[in-house]
């Protein structure tokens, strides 16, 4: 009987701290139970803070977003305040905001954003590249949920790994593409990234790679170098003659 008792006085503890504080805050969309806001990229977000019960001699309210001070103007600041998010960014992914009261830091209450994203990946993009030259294709696939997975096709066929002349490499943000030697043969053609993910399903970018014939790459800046050493030893040379001339015609 007494652990029932102190079970359910333990699951009524965080819904009695909630109630100590003064200060609530309501939102469009509205947020869950545990203070989370869903939201997409580009939304509008407005939260509304409110002073309920209580007798304050300061009613003076602040909010925060990510413990920075949010500037309000006047008029927006007592018993009631305001503050819009337009749009929503990627930046703005867990951002919790905060309003409390200026005489009273600890009667406050807090949202956080959940900000679902898909990731930045579309279009085709030309890429050429010389025989034999190094090569490295990237797709961004930062997204909110993360994707679950990255493909890399070419010409409509999966990379083969096998050869070991690709190489895949993935941060979480970025899935790379890495090819150290191109062969035209084996190389040119179009590549495909596509990332999947459990809300938008799947997105995809293009390579076209054109493979070109090796150019003969002179060292310019030794090339110079030289030349320069080269005409002023002749000049000194030149003056050095002409002064042994001078010596002999006096």
């Amino acid at each position: 009987m007494k652990l029932m008792f102190s079970i359910s006085l333990f699951l009524l503890l965080p819904y009695c701290t909630r109630q100590t504080s003064d200060v609530i805050i309501e939102s469009t969309p509205a947020s869950s139970i545990g203070g989370v806001i869903q939201t997409e990229l580009e939304k509008t977000v407005f939260l509304v803070c409110t002073l309920e019960s209580g007798t304050h001699d300061d009613k003076e309210l602040v909010w925060l977003r990510n413990e920075a001070a949010v500037d309000l103007k006047d008029g927006n600041k007592e018993n009631r305040s305001s503050v819009c998010i337009s749009p929503v960014i990627i930046e703005d992914e867990g951002a919790t905001f905060t309003c409390h009261l200026k005489s009273n830091a600890s009667n406050k209450a807090s949202v956080t954003l959940n900000v679902t994203y898909h990731t930045d990946i579309s279009g085709l993009e030309e890429v050429t590249v010389e025989d034999g030259e190094s090569l490295v294709l990237q797709c961004h696939m930062r997204a909110n949920p993360m994707v679950t997975s990255v493909t890399w096709k070419l010409n409509g066929s999966l990379v083969d790994l096998l050869t070991s002349s690709f190489i895949i490499t993935s941060d979480g943000i970025t899935s790379k593409l890495q090819i150290n030697k191109v062969e035209r043969s084996l190389h040119e053609g179009l590549y495909q990234c596509t990332a999947t993910s459990p809300v938008y399903g799947e997105r995809s970018k293009s390579f076209q790679l054109t493979v070109t014939e090796k150019t003969l790459k002179f060292p310019l800046m030794p090339m110079i170098a030289g030349l320069v050493v080269v005409c002023l030893t002749a000049l000194l040379a030149i003056i050095s003659r002409w002064r042994k001339i001078a010596r002999c015609c006096k």
